[in-house]
């Protein structure tokens, strides 16, 4: 079983070679406008838009907790939307990440990484403005993802 790699650098510019699916989380009200999306905006504009859309369709698709979408940015390159997110603030309710969603999300992107023979790269999910805790996050990865055999690297942003 592979482990999970820690690199210092930015998740939207993936190291390594072969197909790469960047997972980063999403909020379930269909807002796009703060942390990790403004980098993978700067760098593509089929991410957002196709999030966009899958939340103005949400009648008639899968839009919701736990959900992920996968959208081809590049050759080599797909970005997984995936929504982990309740809301987009801290309130009376707790923090706005759903641990059971992303765990329910990160199976899907095992099985598009698989499928894709992809390796799977990511900032620390659900960690920032989702208010989520790392050390709840990261057995999800090695349970979805490394223990299927994929690679993951996690990118702490370095200006």
């Amino acid at each position: 079983m592979s482990g999970i790699e820690y690199v210092r650098g930015d998740a939207t510019a993936p190291q390594g070679k072969g197909v790469k699916l960047i997972a980063h989380v999403c909020n379930d009200l269909g807002g796009w406008g703060k942390g990790f999306v403004l980098a993978i905006s700067r760098r593509w504009p089929e991410p957002e838009a196709a999030y966009r859309r899958w939340h103005r369709e949400r009648a008639r698709n899968d839009f919701g907790l736990g959900a992920a979408q996968f959208v081809r940015a590049g050759r080599y390159v797909w970005v997984a939307n995936m929504v982990g997110q309740r809301g987009m603030r801290t309130g009376s309710k707790g923090v706005p990440v759903r641990y059971e969603a992303i765990d329910a999300a990160l199976a899907s992107v095992g099985d598009k990484a698989v499928e894709l023979g992809a390796s799977v790269h990511m900032p620390r999910i659900g960690c920032g403005l989702a208010g989520g805790q790392w050390s709840r996050i990261e057995p999800l990865i090695s349970e979805r993802l490394t223990a299927r055999g994929i690679s993951v690297t996690v990118y702490d942003y370095a200006d």
